[in-house]
C-alpha cells in the first residue's frame, strides 16, 4: 500500500518545483480539471499548490479532510481564506521573496528608459524616423535617487543605483539608523525632506489608507523642478490626475509606471504623452521570479509534510496547547501596544523594540506575543503584509533589533510592556488584561501610571502638571464637535508633567491635535488609530 502524501498542483509552476515534490510524494497536475472537480477531489490530497487563478475558499477547505499544507507560489495569498485554514490547523504558506529582485530590476530599467528616452527612440525609428536629436535623454550618474519606502525592494534598487554611481537618500520610519548607514544610504527626515532634493523618484509604498494618493498635488508641489517618477510598486500610491497636472505643467519631467489603480487597462490620459514610459505590470515577470516561485513554494510543502520549519508560512505557528491557551487572550493586546508605541515614536527611524512580560506571562513561551507586538509595529508600513510568522524577518532586513524579557514579579497578574527606542528617545507603553475575558486595558504611556481600556481611537497629550488642564483640553474637544468617550490622567508626584489619554468615538483630526499641542504649557500631541 502507498502511504506517501499526496500533493496536488492545480497552476502551473516551474519543472524544477514539481520534480522536488515527486522525490517525496505523489504529485498529480491538475491544470486542465474541469469545473468543480476540485471541489470533488481536494479530499485525496494532503497538501495544494496554487498561484492567483484557483479560489482557495472556506467551503473548499471545509472539504479538505486530509490536507496539511495550501501553498502560494507568489507573494500574496488573497485567493486562500487564511482563517479557514488556520481553524483547521492548515498551514499555508508562499513565496515572498520569489520576485523582489525582479520588481527591483524593473525599477531600474524603467528610470533607465526614462532618463534615455528608449521607448520613444524605438518608436520613432521602427516608424521610419532618425531623429537622433529629439531623443537626447540625461545621465543618471550623481544624479540624487529617492528611495519612497526602504524595505527589500527599496534596498535592493539603492544597491544597483550606487552601482551607477547615484547618490541616494531613502525614506522608511520604520527601518533602523544603521541599516541606512551598511548600504551606504542618507536617511531623510520626512517625505518632504526627500522631494526637495531628489532628482528622481521610486516608489516603494505598500497600500494602505495613509499611502492611497501619497504622491499627490501637494506632494508633486514640493518636489524639484524636473523631477522623474517611477512606480513599480502599486498604482494607487499615485495620483494620476495630479501626475497628469505636474507633467503637463513641466513640474515633472517624466514618469516611468508599470502598475495602475485600475488593471488591466489599455486607455489612460497618461498613456498618450510622450514623457511617460508605460508597462502592463511587468514587475514580477521574469523566468526566473516565475521559477523561483513555484521551487520555493514547493520547499515550503516539502518543509511542512516532512515536520521541518516552514519559514514562509503566513499563519499562525505552533505552539504548545498550554503556551497557546495562556498567551491567545494577550495576542490583541500585544498588537494594540505595539501600534500604540510605534505612534508615539518621534524619530525618523526604529532602531530597536524591547518587550518584557511580567506576572504569570513570564512562565510561558512568549515568542507569539513579540510577533504580535512586531506585528502592530509593522503593519502597513512594509511592501509585503505582515503575519505572525514574517514579522521578525521583516525587522531584521530593516536593522531593527529585538528583545524580550521576563520578569515574575509584577503589580498585575500579567502584564505586557513595550519600549520603541529611536534616535527621538525611547517610547514605552503597558498593558494588561482584566476581568474574565482579559479585556485589553493600557495602564502605563511616557512611564506615567492610569488605567484607560484600548479603544479604537486615542488622542494622548504630554502637558505641565496644574490645574485646570482637564478643563481646558475638554473645551476644545467640546467646541470642536467632537465627543470624548473615556479619559485618564497619569501624574506622578514628584513629576513635573503630566500625561493624558482620551478615547473618542471617532478619529481624531490631526488638526484638532496641533492646536492642543501647539498650546501654552502642553508640550506634545498625538492621535493613535488602531
Amino acid at each position: 500500500m502507498n502511504d506517501r502524501p499526496r500533493v496536488l498542483v492545480k497552476e502551473k509552476i516551474a519543472d524544477s518545483g514539481v520534480d522536488l515534490l515527486r522525490e517525496r510524494f505523489d504529485v498529480e497536475l491538475g491544470l486542465d480539471w474541469q469545473d468543480g472537480e476540485l471541489a470533488e477531489r481536494i479530499g485525496d490530497f494532503e497538501a495544494l499548490l496554487v498561484r492567483s487563478a484557483t479560489l482557495v475558499t472556506g467551503d473548499l477547505i471545509e472539504r479538505a479532510g486530509r490536507m496539511r499544507v495550501i501553498g502560494r507560489a507568489g507573494t500574496g495569498v488573497d485567493n486562500i481564506d487564511v482563517p479557514a485554514a488556520t481553524r483547521r490547523g492548515i498551514v499555508v504558506a508562499n513565496a515572498p521573496e520569489s520576485n523582489t529582485l525582479a520588481a527591483a530590476e524593473h525599477a531600474m530599467a524603467l528610470m533607465l528608459a526614462l532618463c534615455r528616452n528608449v521607448p520613444q527612440a524605438y518608436a520613432s525609428l521602427v516608424g521610419g524616423k532618425w531623429e537622433r536629436s529629439r531623443f537626447g535623454g540625461v545621465e543618471v550618474y550623481r544624479k540624487t535617487l529617492g528611495i519612497l519606502g526602504f524595505g527589500r525592494i527599496g534596498q535592493l534598487v539603492a544597491e544597483r543605483a550606487r552601482g551607477f554611481d547615484m547618490e541616494v537618500v531613502a525614506y522608511d520610519p520604520y527601518v533602523a539608523a544603521e541599516r541606512y548607514r551598511e548600504l551606504g544610504v542618507e536617511r531623510a527626515e520626512s517625505s518632504t525632506d526627500l522631494y526637495a532634493r531628489a532628482d528622481i523618484i521610486t516608489v516603494h509604498l505598500p497600500t494602505t489608507q495613509d499611502t492611497r494618493g501619497w504622491l499627490d498635488a501637494e506632494a508633486f508641489a514640493a518636489m524639484r523642478d524636473g523631477v522623474r517618477i517611477v512606480n513599480c510598486a502599486r498604482g494607487e500610491l499615485i495620483d494620476h490626475a495630479a501626475l497628469e497636472d505636474a507633467l503637463v505643467a513641466g513640474k515633472v519631467a517624466g514618469a516611468a509606471l508599470d502598475v495602475f489603480p485600475q488593471e488591466p487597462i489599455t486607455e489612460h490620459p497618461l498613456f498618450g504623452m510622450e514623457n511617460v514610459v508605460v508597462t502592463p505590470h511587468l514587475g514580477a515577470s521574469t523566468v526566473e521570479a516565475q521559477d523561483r516561485a513555484g521551487v520555493q513554494t514547493a520547499e515550503q510543502i516539502v518543509a511542512a509534510l516532512t515536520g521541518e520549519i516552514v519559514t514562509n508560512a503566513v499563519n499562525i505557528p505552533a505552539l504548545r496547547p498550554e503556551d497557546m491557551e495562556a498567551l491567545e487572550p494577550f495576542l490583541p493586546l500585544s498588537s494594540q501596544l505595539g501600534r500604540i508605541a510605534v505612534s508615539l515614536s518621534e524619530g525618523a527611524s526604529i532602531d530597536r523594540i524591547e518587550v518584557v512580560y511580567e506576572g504569570r506571562l513570564s512562565e510561558h513561551d512568549t515568542r507569539l506575543l513579540t510577533i504580535a507586538v512586531l506585528n502592530g509595529v509593522l503593519a502597513g508600513h512594509t511592501e509585503e503584509e505582515v503575519n505572525l510568522v514574517n514579522a521578525h524577518s521583516l525587522a531584521e532586513e530593516r536593522g531593527i533589533a529585538v528583545a524580550e524579557h521576563r520578569e515574575p514579579a509584577s503589580d498585575f497578574n500579567e502584564l505586557v510592556r513595550v519600549t520603541v527606542a529611536s534616535a527621538g528617545g525611547e517610547v514605552e507603553v503597558a498593558g494588561t488584561g482584566f476581568g474574565p475575558r482579559h479585556e485589553p486595558h493600557l495602564v502605563s504611556v511616557y512611564g506615567q501610571r492610569f488605567n484607560l481600556p484600548i479603544a479604537p481611537h486615542f488622542a494622548f497629550f504630554r502637558y505641565r502638571d496644574q490645574p485646570g488642564m482637564i478643563g481646558r483640553l475638554g473645551t476644545i474637544f467640546g467646541e470642536r464637535g467632537v465627543n470624548i468617550v473615556s479619559a485618564a490622567v497619569g501624574a506622578e508626584e514628584e513629576a513635573a508633567d503630566a500625561v493624558m489619554a482620551v478615547t473618542t468615538d471617532a478619529p481624531v483630526p490631526k488638526e484638532l491635535i496641533a492646536e492642543i499641542a501647539g498650546s501654552n504649557d502642553f508640550h506634545a500631541g498625538r492621535a493613535v488609530d488602531l
